[in-house]
């Protein structure tokens, strides 16, 4: 057997052009990726309306979600996580611009599409 030890938060870039987006698992109904911003938003006017849903986690740094609708973003910093439901619309409205965010999502399609994802 041949394991791969990896560390998410090793060789972090001081600064991107472009947020990153790393795979590191993908099965039938799901998708397992490293998120790297450096002081990125999501382009204004500009909202994400998935598929599927969303389990966002932010390891190191810090960020906003605005979510349609709501009055305010949501501040998420190290070990905060949300839930968001297929087609909510969202936005990342701010991440720290002087330290890598680290983020880690999970894309995957709820087994009842009706709930509210127990979140």
């Amino acid at each position: 057997m041949n394991i791969n030890l990896q560390n998410l938060l090793a060789n972090l870039p001081a600064t991107l052009a472009d947020e990153r987006f790393d795979e590191l698992l993908r099965g039938r109904d799901f998708r397992l990726e490293r998120i790297l911003s450096t002081g990125h938003a999501t382009p204004g006017g500009q909202w994400y309306d998935q598929e599927q849903a969303e389990w966002v986690l932010v390891l190191c740094g810090s960020a906003q979600l605005l979510f349609e609708g709501e009055p305010a973003a949501v501040e998420l910093g190290p070990g905060d996580h949300v839930l968001i439901p297929p087609h909510c619309r969202h936005r990342v409205q701010w991440t720290v611009p002087d330290e890598p965010t680290v983020w880690l999502a999970v894309h995957f399609t709820p087994a009842d599409p009706g709930s509210n994802l127990g979140g």
